[in-house]
């Protein structure tokens, strides 16, 4: 039912899910941008209604708290607490270990301002997990969320790097003087 209402507000709306989900990865970490709107968190959520998924997301720690945190964690929200030094990769790296099934999407900016260069724990959570990295890209050009194949990290952390950042270049968010790049 809730994919089937996701699919018609998609279609009222004139937005489209786009790509090859990859539904036999048991394992993924997903990087969504350009994030620059929080009109992004309800496409993302019924995107992920659409594709039929368990994904879970990273948020900021302030968004969890009362009277509203009770319905960010029955999202499936992990909090993040941006205030202090923690060792998040670490953290979700051994989450990762522990279970037979898990998705989660990050927004690689960690901001919806604008940026030049992407946060990297996506990057090391994926190449520690030995998971593979899905682009996500939130394309409001064209109404279109567009999951693209996955990509496995090399040995090359700075080439890898550079090759996802451009891949986001020129796609156009919510706010368009906030896009990525």
């Amino acid at each position: 039912m809730i994919q089937w209402l996701s699919k018609l507000i998609f279609k009222i709306i004139g937005w489209r899910v786009g790509g090859n989900y990859p539904r036999e990865l048991d394992k993924k970490i997903f990087i969504a941008a350009p994030h620059t709107s929080n009109w992004d968190f309800p496409l993302g959520l019924l995107s992920r209604a659409i594709v039929n998924d368990k994904i879970s997301f990273v948020a900021k720690s302030s968004l969890f708290k009362p009277p509203l945190g009770w319905i960010m964690r029955a999202l499936g929200g992990v909090s993040v607490n941006r205030s202090k030094s923690t060792n998040f990769v670490r953290a979700v790296v051994d989450e990762y270990k522990k279970r037979d099934r898990l998705a989660i999407v990050i927004a690689p900016e960690g901001t919806r301002k604008k940026v030049e260069k992407f946060k990297t724990g996506f990057y090391f959570i994926a190449k520690q997990a030995n998971i593979p990295i899905i682009m996500v890209f939130f394309n409001y050009t064209d109404k279109e969320i567009f999951f693209a194949d996955p990509f496995y990290p090399t040995d090359d952390a700075k080439k890898d790097i550079a090759y996802i950042e451009d891949q986001f270049r020129g796609y156009v968010g919510k706010n368009p003087e906030n896009s990525f790049g």
